[in-house]
């Protein structure tokens, strides 16, 4: 099946008289990864939300399409992995629990042992799984949105600051993530780290 392309034109979003982006245009292809950079304030996180369909544009159009096809906005989040750091994970269930609930909603059910795989891939051991949440550190849940984001294998992925609460270790971590998926997803990480920066294929950046 042909990978899924996200094109946004023009795109701009203002909160009441504050504008946070203006008439922002580009493209995420399968096979590549582009980095979104620019300084604190200049939406790179509004951007990624915009294009993940969590907030609508102010002006402007966002599409997801499979080769001419496009994809109804219906069926974007079947399609799509995120990770921010806004997002929130479940303190009172464990790592697995969380997992398998995120999975549940997207109705993947995927094996406990997936599962596990793929956080052991990020950095967090097999002790630490049936743990709740809410003990971990801010890097361990880090690692824990990394594989809520990936364990559906989406044909979108879209990583905000996603080294961020990690060590060196966990930035390798990321860095096999995002090769993993490059040869057949569409990704996208916002960032101003250089040693994101330098996974990109193509590079984005924002202006204040």
């Amino acid at each position: 099946m042909a990978g899924i392309s996200v094109e946004f034109s023009r795109v701009g979003k203002r909160f009441g008289a504050r504008p946070v982006l203006a008439a922002v245009s580009g493209t995420l292809r399968p096979g590549e990864v582009l980095v979104v950079a620019g300084p604190n304030g200049a939406g790179k996180s509004t951007l990624l939300n915009i294009l993940a369909g969590v907030l609508r544009p102010s002006r402007g159009a966002v599409s997801y399409r499979r080769g001419d096809v496009d994809v109804p906005r219906r069926d974007w989040f079947e399609n799509l992995g995120m990770a921010s750091p806004d997002m929130a994970v479940y303190d009172e269930l464990s790592a697995l629990e969380n997992l398998r609930f995120f999975g549940r909603l997207r109705g993947h059910a995927v094996a406990d042992a997936t599962l596990g795989g793929l956080l052991e891939t990020l950095g967090l051991p097999a002790r630490e799984h049936h743990r709740p949440v809410g003990t971990y550190s801010s890097g361990m849940k880090q690692r824990v949105k990394l594989a809520q984001a990936a364990l559906h294998a989406p044909a979108v992925l879209l990583l905000d600051e996603p080294s961020s609460n990690l060590d060196a270790a966990g930035h390798e971590a990321v860095a096999a993530l995002v090769a993993r998926f490059r040869p057949h997803a569409a990704v996208a990480v916002a960032t101003n780290d250089p040693r994101e920066i330098a996974w990109g294929d193509a590079r984005l950046d924002l202006a204040l």
